[in-house]
């Protein structure tokens, strides 16, 4: 009796060799290397690691550097030194965007997210979806012309927003800070704008990614970002990998209730965070007790800017800050006591009070944190500041394109710099590719 190996159990040669090829390009992008340390990084023979790396380079993605260099300066050292291999850092290029309540930014990023072009332009989010995708294809356009790098050569986009996005649709929903957004489909709406595929994601989340990937605690897989600014929300960490939840909204935190009999906030949660520590809400606090007679040298109209100058040096300012801090580190404390996280990051622009924001941050969490959850927990500022969106974003990007179907994506890309430029024509722009195909190798 012949026995016949069911087709789910055939070993996928294709597919294990694209897996080698995507750990092979993992190992570059952290930095160069030689094809012998190439083949013991990954365990395998040296005329595997040759094989692929050909395949690489004739797709544009790695190149060679020279001979490695001499170890200790010895100039007497015997023996062919090995030639070095790098990623091509320029075969294909990212647009990265940061799409905040009162700004758009875009730069053009390459594949290890070195900013090449950027553009920021004040904008109100409230102004609707049609006037911002107008903004960012003009910003597009300026940042692509500095570069001189043409639009075919884009991966794609990387896009954060303030608010809630369902993962699987690419929508926003039900976004507080976001007025005139509920139910828009960015991912598309980008797609179509810029002619690009797309990838839009809560800007909390891309903090998190950024922090993981280019932050100071870069490698920790449990990590917790949370961005402070117009709005409050948090990008979660697990194992390494981005917690969304079901639909796209956890890390919520801007509307976890600290008070449930508080004031209601833009989400109509009573007593929720936003309603205490949100960047307006300060503003208003500072100029209702200026206005009933705490002393303070901050202007009669003050800002949030004006806050944040005077958070050292101007009492009203310090005692705002000092309440603030106290109401985010409650919150804090909360995702501290459910997670256990390796590090809590805090980014956005309310981080620019310092010390006194921070340290107010930290007394209030710990102290109401289990020691077991707030040992060797740091809680920090982050030092990605304004970047952090569009390194998430680009971050983001390399996830996708580091997968069998990006993978080709990225190789079908890769070509257009070694090909002739294309002809110009004046026809309707055909939608997109997609990043992701069904099946497939190189």
């Amino acid at each position: 009796m012949t026995y016949r190996t069911p087709p789910q159990d055939t070993l996928d040669l294709a597919a294990i060799r694209v897996r080698h090829t995507l750990l092979l390009l993992g190992l570059l992008w952290q930095g160069d290397r030689a094809r012998v340390d190439l083949a013991r990084e990954l365990g395998m023979s040296r005329s595997a690691i040759s094989s692929i790396v050909s395949e690489l380079m004739d797709a544009g993605l790695v190149c060679e550097t020279g001979p490695r260099a001499a170890q200790g300066g010895g100039s007497g050292q015997a023996g062919r030194r090995a030639t070095m291999l790098a990623l091509n850092t320029r075969a294909a290029f990212l647009l990265a965007l940061d799409l905040g309540a009162s700004h758009v930014r875009v730069d053009l990023l390459d594949l290890r997210c070195k900013t090449l072009a950027s553009r920021t332009a004040v904008h109100d989010i409230a102004c609707g979806p049609a006037p911002t995708y107008a903004l960012v294809a003009g910003l597009t356009r300026e940042v692509l012309g500095e570069s001189g790098v043409v639009r075919e050569a884009v991966v794609g986009v990387g896009a954060g927003v303030p608010g809630p996005v369902d993962h699987a649709t690419g929508g926003v929903v039900q976004p507080p800070n976001m007025g005139g957004w509920d139910g828009e489909n960015v991912t598309a709406g980008l797609g179509a704008a810029l002619g690009l595929p797309a990838l839009v994601e809560n800007d909390a989340n891309l903090g998190a990614l950024a922090e993981a990937r280019f932050g100071v605690y870069q490698g920790e897989p449990d990590l917790i970002y949370v961005k402070a600014a117009t709005g409050i929300g948090a990008g979660v960490m697990l194992g390494g990998r981005l917690h969304r939840g079901v639909r796209g909204g956890a890390g919520e935190i801007g509307h976890i209730s600290i008070n449930e009999r508080g004031p209601v906030g833009r989400s109509g949660n009573p007593g929720s965070l936003e309603s205490y520590a949100a960047g307006q809400v300060l503003v208003e606090v500072a100029r209702a007790r200026r206005a009933a007679g705490a002393p303070s040298t901050l202007p009669g109209g003050l800002t949030l800017a004006d806050l944040i100058a005077g958070a050292n040096s101007d009492s009203l300012a310090r005692e705002v800050w000092a309440e603030a801090g106290h109401h985010l580190g409650v919150a804090i404390s909360t995702a501290l006591n459910l997670f256990n996280p390796g590090a809590v990051v805090i980014g956005g622009r309310l981080t620019g009070a310092g010390e006194v924001f921070l340290t107010a941050i930290r007394e209030s969490a710990l102290s109401r944190t289990l020691r077991v959850n707030a040992d060797h927990t740091p809680i920090e500022f982050s030092s990605l500041g304004a970047d952090a969106g569009v390194l998430g974003a680009g971050a983001m990007l390399l996830d996708h394109l580091f997968t069998p179907a990006g993978l080709r994506h990225l190789c079908r890309i890769a070509s257009v710099g070694r090909s002739p430029p294309p002809t110009p024509r004046r026809s309707t722009p055909t939608p997109p590719h997609p990043f992701f195909s069904l099946g497939g190798t190189l």
